[in-house]
């Protein structure tokens, strides 16, 4: 019998008992790491080195990238260590930190793609108010409103959690998931996170239908542009933010819109890699391929990098 308070570890789930595959494993989920790190370390670069990019669509968009760091490093490194390692055992203050971070850098991610529907919708629908309406003070306050909003649901959600009773220590899942946490727990005071749970999909069910009504008004105005270049123009700055948050939602829902007992353990390992690697390793890319203003400061941190290689090799 474990409980709360003498469970001093939990047990993750491997991908796999054989040694060849645990490595080949690490080797995969490196790779995507590494994947990630340098698209949003790219991003990030471009966005800082770049003056032209000094607006709010770009300043959300560099954030993004912080909070999609983040996001891959709270799993994918303890995943590794764990293939590695042959080792699938966390810490119960590990396991609470995982917990807390994570919902901290979703929370944020659905906080910072609302922000920029609002800001897309500005810039399009009120352009001529845009300067007044998305000044400085204003996006650094819904910056400021949004990482309260994104500490207040992790805090939650992490003492809504670990106040359980633990009856086991077996993780069902690759890192610590809050589902899987709570099939383990001895009492009913796992009510309380399954309702917190109820409370976050509402209020992302909410931030996804004010996503769809603001590009459905956006596009109502794009129609109305006589310029087709016009229309082209408008909509290159919002198809890549619709793309990433469509990818965001639709992943996280194919996860976990299920009956718990209708799917194996290695699927549900596939479905949860799905929801909480691809969407941030993908984003810079999304992003990049469309946006002729970040490929162009992309360029300009390449050329810097490369000259400064060649001065590098003359000196040596």
């Amino acid at each position: 019998m474990y409980n709360h308070t003498s469970t001093s570890s939990f047990l993750l789930l491997e991908f796999s008992t054989t040694r060849g595959l645990q490595i080949l494993h690490f080797f995969v989920f490196l790779a995507m790491y590494v994947v990630a790190l340098t698209g949003n370390l790219f991003i990030i670069i471009a966005i800082l080195a770049d003056y032209q990019l000094h607006s709010p669509m770009y300043f959300f968009l560099l954030c993004l990238a912080v909070v999609d760091l983040g996001s891959v490093s709270v799993t994918i490194p303890k995943s590794m260590a764990m293939s590695l390692m042959n080792d699938r055992s966390i810490s119960f203050p590990g396991c609470k930190a995982q917990v807390f971070f994570y919902f901290f850098f979703l929370t944020s991610d659905f906080v910072l793609l609302s922000i920029m529907a609002r800001d897309r919708h500005v810039a399009i629908c009120n352009p001529l108010h845009y300067e007044r309406i998305m000044n400085k003070a204003a996006y650094v306050k819904m910056l400021v409103i949004g990482l309260i909003i994104s500490l207040v649901y992790s805090t939650l959600h992490t003492s809504g959690t670990f106040m359980n009773t633990f009856c086991s220590n077996n993780v069902n899942q690759f890192f610590c998931e809050v589902p899987q946490l709570l099939k383990l727990s001895c009492s009913d005071l796992y009510l309380v996170e399954v309702g917190l749970l109820v409370l976050s999909s509402i209020v992302a069910l909410g931030c996804f239908i004010f996503i769809i009504i603001t590009y459905v008004q956006i596009i109502a105005v794009v129609l109305r542009i006589s310029s087709v270049r016009g229309q082209k123009k408008a909509l290159s700055t919002c198809v890549p933010h619709l793309t990433v948050f469509s990818l965001l939602f639709i992943t996280g829902v194919l996860a976990h819109a299920r009956r718990p007992g209708d799917i194996s353990s290695s699927l549900d390992l596939g479905f949860a890699v799905m929801y909480s690697i691809i969407p941030p390793m993908s984003n810079p890319f999304i992003y990049s391929i469309r946006n002729k203003e970040i490929k162009n400061a992309l360029k300009k941190v390449l050329y810097a990098v490369n000259s400064h290689k060649t001065i590098f090799k003359a000196i040596l």
